[in-house]
């Protein structure tokens, strides 16, 4: 591949390297990964705590990335067309009016099931993630707004890959994407005799107090979801792992997501087609503003955008990324993306669940940060 952006400044990527490494000296957390990338190849890639680099980690919604990944491997194919009813493919998802529910919806995060139930021990067999989705209803009318759909949205589109491949859809991720872009291993859906090297979840600090969370979002309660410590720690259970959530369920090294987000920029190999990766990474087709925060959603079909407006760390992209940057990051910390006016690739990850959600969201906005600027745009 032909370098064509300046070298990574060495005193800014130290900056970086010591921001991450901060808080796991001073133990709020137990270990993190950081991996930066550019022009193919790895820049920085380095672990601290209680980790090597070959440590893998739980990624939580960075595993987004990936399905939507494979979703758009199909769609390049003529199989999916993202314009079309869910029930068109899956027919047993109609019930309750959700047959009118479009694969774009599912995608943007507007298609009206944010809280619908599906775990344990329905999540195990196909049989029993249809008999939740038969009895799913909607939270409120598809297509009208955007809230973030933490797993639903996600089990649906696994299912969807299964349909149209009659593959199970973590073999499909694999052999059709990780693989392709030279992931070492299987990264959903993790084999219980190859945990070995797993990242074990903890929980550290306090929660933020009330008048602390009034003074950030203007509110002194937040809104109680299904993305909570207990769900989050559930997936050190060995069987969880190798289920492989399709929403959240992928673990893998930062350095995997680095990679993955340079082969995201450049495709070297051609995965995808290159009208629908370019639509999938570029195109926002989600407008909506985000119900706590009121910040436009800026969603791709399937990825988010930093955006043009100011607000790309609210997305969790940092302050210093180009408008066009592209990622999904994770519960956690988990931090991913890629950004074409520098060529950089970033992946940040750690096994500490800060219980004070404030201190979380300002580390990853402070790593982002660090790492988007270690080359000018």
């Amino acid at each position: 591949m032909t370098v064509t952006h300046p070298p990574v400044d060495t005193a800014r990527l130290d900056a970086l390297l010591t921001r991450a490494r901060r808080e796991v000296h001073e133990g709020l957390l137990p270990s993190c990964q950081v991996a930066l990338a550019r022009d193919g190849e790895l820049v920085a890639f380095e672990a601290f705590g209680d980790a090597t680099t070959r440590t893998r980690y739980a990624v939580f919604s960075c595993t987004k990335a990936f399905v939507a990944s494979a979703v758009w491997a199909l769609i390049g194919e003529g199989k999916v067309d993202v314009s079309k009813r869910v029930v068109e493919y899956v027919p047993e998802f109609g019930s309750n009016g959700k047959d009118v529910v479009t694969v774009e919806q599912v995608m943007l995060h507007t298609s009206g099931f944010p809280h619908a139930p599906l775990g344990p021990p329905d999540w195990y067999t196909h049989e029993g993630r249809m008999a939740a989705f038969e009895k799913w209803r909607f939270n409120w009318e598809p297509g009208t707004r955007y809230e973030y759909h933490p797993t639903s949205a996600h089990w649906v589109l696994a299912e969807i890959i299964e349909r149209v491949t009659g593959r199970d859809y973590r073999d499909y991720v694999q052999e059709r994407i990780t693989d392709p872009a030279g992931l070492p291993y299987r990264v959903l859906g993790m084999p219980e005799d190859e945990q070995d090297d797993f990242a074990v979840m903890e929980v550290r600090g306090e929660p933020a107090s009330p008048d602390e969370l009034e003074a950030v979002f203007g509110v002194r309660e937040l809104p109680v979801t299904e993305v909570t410590d207990e769900a989050l720690m559930s997936f050190n259970e060995p069987k969880n792992r190798e289920l492989g959530v399709p929403g959240g369920g992928a673990a893998m090294t930062a350095a995997d997501l680095a990679r993955f987000y340079q082969v995201l920029l450049h495709d070297p190999d051609g995965i995808w087609d290159p009208a629908v990766l370019a639509d999938a990474k570029g195109t926002v087709r989600n407008h909506f503003p985000d119900p706590l925060t009121g910040v436009p959603a800026n969603r791709t079909l399937g990825l988010v955008q930093a955006g043009a407006d100011g607000k790309g760390a609210w997305r969790g992209l940092g302050h210093t990324v180009s408008p066009m940057a592209f990622g999904h990051n994770g519960a956690a910390g988990q931090v991913a993306w890629a950004d074409p006016g520098t060529g950089l690739s970033f992946g940040y990850v750690t096994n500490g669940i800060d219980a004070n959600l404030i201190r979380h969201a300002r580390r990853s906005v402070g790593i982002a940060s660090r790492a988007g600027a270690c080359v000018e745009v």
